[in-house]
């Protein structure tokens, strides 16, 4: 008679408990196998395909008002999604909800851009860091420098149609794009014209993101835009091995340490 110790047994009766409560198949136990870290096809293996931007602008901008799941979401299934509808696997395979997060510059933080975030996201499902950054950086650049919203969603429009004012954010955070851009204009921040704006961008996000996907699989992929100078004169002070080597990151400075009085300290001395 074989004897079978409680542990194993329990063992046994837990793996077969969690196997048939989620369903595991042939294919997905396979996955279980995996050691920690490894990633069924290896890093990266997802191959990218193609797309017109001019078609997924759209898609990126009705993502946005779709069941309220905002900018992260739109421009990630303008690209990952769009891709899913005219392929098929893996890409139809993502859940795409997850992206929801970004609405808001991350759960309404302001930090991060979400459609920036939904992107970045998309690059990163097929390229590593040393082939990504300069892509992400491309992307963010010219976020930064450029008036937004540009795309027009003509009789397709859901919050205001017609044209609305641009403005140019000189940062890729949500607080301070979204602030600028409220200031200049006179809406509020809750308006529907606010709303109609950021999903506007959402789709000139997917636009550029794919344009530089593309010239990437093209192989032709050149960045046209240039670090800020207010990047290199806070790094000659606060850069690796400087005076004061305390600086993290490459985005414009100027919004938060130019020294105007939209950047003073408000929070002690607010009138």
């Amino acid at each position: 008679m074989t004897v079978i110790s409680r542990r194993s047994l329990m063992s046994a009766l837990g793996g077969a408990v969690i196997g048939g409560a989620l369903g595991v198949t042939g294919r997905t136990a396979q996955a279980f196998e995996l050691e920690r870290f490894e990633q069924q096809g290896g890093l990266f293996s997802w191959k990218p395909c193609i797309l017109d931007p001019d078609q997924c602008a759209p898609v990126a901008y009705d993502g946005y008002w779709h069941d309220g799941l905002g900018c992260g979401y739109g421009a990630f299934y303008a690209i990952v999604g769009t891709m899913g509808e005219k392929f098929g696997a893996p890409y139809n395979t993502f859940p795409f909800s997850m992206l929801e997060v970004g609405k808001g510059g991350t759960s309404d933080f302001g930090t991060l851009c979400g459609a920036l975030l939904g992107a970045a996201s998309a690059m990163a499902l097929f390229w590593g860091r040393r082939e990504r950054d300069p892509m992400v950086t491309e992307l963010f650049r010219w976020y930064e420098q450029t008036p937004h919203p540009e795309y027009d969603p003509g009789a397709g429009a859901k919050g205001v149609a017609g044209k609305i004012p641009t403005s140019i954010s000189d940062s890729v955070l949500c607080h301070v794009s979204v602030s600028r851009w409220c200031y200049q204009t006179g809406f509020a921040e809750k308006s529907k014209e606010r709303g109609e704006r950021c999903a506007r961008i959402t789709a000139d996000v997917a636009i550029k993101a794919i344009e530089i996907m593309n010239a990437k699989q093209r192989q032709d992929f050149l960045p046209a835009y240039s670090q800020p100078e207010s990047v290199a004169y806070c790094n000659s002070c606060h850069g690796p091995g400087k005076e004061s080597p305390i600086y993290k990151g490459v985005m414009e400075c100027t919004p938060c340490h130019s020294g105007s009085e939209h950047t003073a300290n408000k929070f002690v001395k607010h009138p």
